[in-house]
């Protein structure tokens, strides 16, 4: 909502309230101010001149060479080349840029030479002032803007042309249709520098005759129309409207068309009732009929577009045909033409859902279903037709007709609220008098009367006690209001353990370069097929969604491995080179009932670490991680063993993970053929860890081992082994074999291929010893080693690779 701060004058004193603190205090009362804006802030040094002599160019066939009157001492000199400037244009008054002037979109003019005649600046169109040609209906199309007679000479162009005002653009709330107009922000105004506010009652005068005679209003559903009021004025007189309305509505961003549809706009405006006007002679025997629309009619709006109407929508009819969507717009077979002579001004009350529905149903959202939406105050058609009459009469335009027809079904009763101002302190913080609290309701026009709050019908949004105190807070000052504390003990929140443990998975994985994915948890029945499970596995059972989206989300997952394989093919689509993801993804474990989900049972939900990743790790670098993960969780007795019966994974690269001897997750190689079915190529990898089962193997209790005083010693030893022979076991047979100097043991090496017979494998490991007390001597690092190699030797067959 655009409002000139001049227009506030009809209705308050804002004197002495600068433009910045007009916005800033207007803000902090409730109504934002999105700028403060000059109208006339990109036009610089343009002056109004008279025209004195124009002669034609010496070297030009169309260009002329004017003198011009500027308010200077001396006249100036201007070259233009615009088609209505002619000898007989001397005397005229124009707009003139002078010598380093400004114009709209940044145009800047200086001095110069046109075609070796000396121009002193521009002389202006309205186009180039900013302007259309409804704020100036006395100009030329296409030449220069002439200003009428008795126009001041050297005058600043803003001051002539209205362009010398402030205007304050507000971002309104839905709530506040009130405010949606001149009036209503001008008693928001009013109320916050506490000035006095009053609005002049509209006075028609009338000519006689009798509106009854003429036409009738008929309204048959009252539910989407409670109130519905219309005047007649004949003998119309359609022309330009004077300066000072257009100066207002190109402010407020209306473009000025003419007299009749000015005044509508200028009383939606100010009033905030949206209003429309009809050509009396269009309705057929000056009957209006306001009823919801028969399926199967239809309209041509103003804007010339044909519109088919439904029994949803309310229009506004005469005896035989529709003659406007209420609310909406009104309709090419009763619009005001250049011969109009009698027009019925309609001021009405429509249901804004009904409005909004409809607007956006035809496609054709107007200023007037945007406040009729937001639901409007019955009370505020008569006023409004009222003015709309007033300023008929004043502009000359036509000639009133005595009498109002006003069909109003609304109850129109003022609604009351309890006074409680204890209340309304506890809510807010404050330690408010009942006088102080009812001072700020009144400045608002609200009434306390016998402990009741009367609220005034243009406060349509005001409905409860928290309400009341709102406006109570805004006009006290919500930056006066102390900051307090809640009453009773406050609680600092902290993580859970579980929690805390989900971070530390999280920041595990993220440190090893894996990225966090989300997916849904309702996927296809197919996707099980994808990961290769057979038509009997269990884990095919499933919650089944009883309103699903379609069937690529009908039921709940059982694993989040389809939605991992996912999300790296859809990395792979989009040729990253590289992916690596993880996702603390939840899966939905149903209580079967006779081979199916029990529906009357909620699945068991658990949280389950899947991570996925192809191009970047080899498969032990991804152990690693998993090694990693366990670790910062301080899962202690972990293992890994090989698994062949997964169908997910390659039989020979996959393992299942133990704590304690017990498995509680499975990682390794996707199956080719089940990567393949994602257009995944190369080795992927994927694990499945539920976190439940890590989150209870975690060891609350993490012991501190201080810094080594002794060095280690550390040899390697490699064995040649079936194989078949898993290195996870031959570590434990190490580990137990070499005794307490042994500090840890890693895997460095396996390989198969040139010097190694066929069916078995190369496996090299390294051994750091390490006495707490002393430096270990080589005799008893020998006796370790042998004891390793001999577990290796009998539990595994394992011969030392020379």
């Amino acid at each position: 909502m655009k409002l000139p701060l001049s227009w506030l004058s009809d209705y308050t004193d804002i004197s002495g309230v600068t433009p910045k603190e007009y916005d800033a205090r207007l803000t902090m009362s409730g109504s934002k101010v999105e700028e403060v804006y000059y109208l006339g802030a990109e036009i610089e040094n343009v002056v109004t001149g008279k025209v004195l002599s124009v002669v034609d160019h010496p070297d030009s066939d169309h260009l002329k060479i004017c003198q011009l009157d500027v308010g200077k001492e001396e006249p100036v000199q201007i070259v233009t080349g615009a088609p209505n400037v002619t000898p007989e244009s001397v005397g005229e008054i124009c707009p003139v840029a002078l010598h380093k002037s400004t114009l709209p979109g940044g145009v800047k003019i200086t001095k110069g030479k046109l075609r070796g005649e000396v121009s002193n600046g521009m002389m202006c169109s309205f186009q180039e002032l900013g302007l259309t040609h409804g704020c100036v209906p006395y100009a030329c199309e296409n030449g220069i803007l002439f200003l009428p007679e008795g126009t001041p000479v050297g005058e600043d162009i803003k001051k002539i042309l209205g362009l010398d005002d402030y205007v304050a653009d507000f971002e309104i709330t839905s709530n506040r249709a009130d405010c949606f107009s001149v009036i209503g922000l001008a008693r928001e105004t009013a109320a916050t520098f506490d000035r006095p506010f009053s609005v002049k009652e509209p006075v028609v005068k009338g000519s006689g005759d009798d509106i009854n005679k003429y036409m009738s209003v008929e309204v048959v559903d009252t539910d989407l129309c409670p109130r519905y009021t219309a005047r007649l004025v004949k003998n119309i007189k359609i022309e330009p409207s004077p300066a000072w309305m257009r100066e207002r509505l190109h402010a407020c961003g209306v473009r000025p068309i003419n007299n009749i549809v000015d005044i509508t706009n200028y009383v939606m405006l100010e009033y905030g009732q949206p209003m429309h006007a009809f050509d009396y002679s269009c309705l057929s025997d000056g009957k209006i009929v306001v009823r919801r629309a028969r399926n199967g009619e239809s309209i041509q709006t103003l804007d010339g577009q044909d519109h088919d109407l439904t029994d949803k929508m309310l229009a506004i009819c005469d005896n035989d045909k529709p003659v406007a969507v209420a609310g909406v717009m009104g309709g090419a077979n009763s619009e005001i033409e250049d011969d109009t002579k009698t027009v019925v001004f309609e001021s009405a009350c429509f249901h804004g859902a009904t409005v909004r529905v409809t607007a956006k149903a035809l496609g054709m959202r107007t200023e007037a279903s945007g406040r009729f939406e937001k639901g409007l105050d019955p009370s505020l058609t008569m006023p409004a037709v009222q003015r709309a009459c007033e300023l008929v009469e004043m502009l000359g335009a036509g000639e009133v007709v005595d009498g109002i027809i006003d069909a109003c079904a609304a109850d129109l009763t003022p609604k009351t609220l309890p006074f409680e101002p204890d209340k309304m302190n506890a809510l807010l913080g404050l330690d408010l008098s009942a006088d102080e609290q009812k001072a700020y309701l009144e400045r608002l026009e609200f009434r306390v009367e016998d402990d009741k709050v009367i609220i005034p019908s243009f406060r349509v949004d005001i409905a409860r006690m928290c309400d009341l105190a709102e406006e109570v807070a805004r006009m006290y000052g919500y930056d006066k209001i102390p900051t307090t504390l809640y009453a009773g003990e406050m609680v600092q929140g902290e993580y859970t353990p579980k929690q805390m443990a989900e971070q530390n998975v999280s920041l595990t994985c993220r440190e090893a370069g894996f990225d966090e994915a989300m997916s849904h948890s309702f996927i296809s029945p197919k996707f099980y097929d994808m990961i290769g499970w057979a038509q009997d596995d269990p884990r095919r059972i499933s919650t089944t969604i009883l309103n699903p989206l379609g069937e690529d989300f009908s039921i709940m997952r059982t694993t989040v491995l389809p939605s991992m394989l996912q999300s790296l093919a859809h990395n792979h689509a989009h040729r990253n080179p590289t992916a690596s993801l993880f996702e603390l993804g939840t899966i939905y474990t149903p209580t079967v009932k006779d081979g199916k989900a029990d529906p009357d049972v909620l699945p068991h939900e658990e949280k389950v670490l899947t991570l996925g990743t192809y191009g970047r790790l080899s498969f032990f670098q991804f152990k690693g991680v998993i090694e990693a993960i366990c670790r910062e969780l301080n899962v202690k007795n972990v293992q890994f063993m090989p698994e062949k019966s997964n169908p997910s994974y390659h039989p020979g690269r996959c393992a299942n993970v133990l704590i304690d001897g017990q498995p509680v997750g499975v990682f390794g190689t996707v199956h080719p053929t089940v990567a393949a079915r994602y257009g995944l190529s190369g080795e992927v990898l994927a694990a499945e860890l539920p976190l439940d089962a890590l989150f209870e193997a975690i060891d609350p209790v993490k012991l501190y081992h201080p810094l080594p005083k002794f060095p280690a010693s550390t040899r390697d030893i490699a064995v040649l082994v079936d194989d078949e022979v898993p290195a996870a076991s031959m570590q434990a047979a190490i580990e137990k074999a070499a005794g307490h100097i042994l500090e840890n043991v890693n895997l460095f090496d396996v390989y198969k291929g040139k010097g190694i017979p066929e069916g078995k494998k190369s496996v090299a490991y390294s051994l750091s010893m390490r006495a707490p007390d002393r430096t270990l001597t080589d005799e008893e690092c020998d006796k370790a080693m042998k004891q390793a190699l001999a577990a290796l030797e009998k539990d595994f067959g394992a011969v030392l690779r020379g």
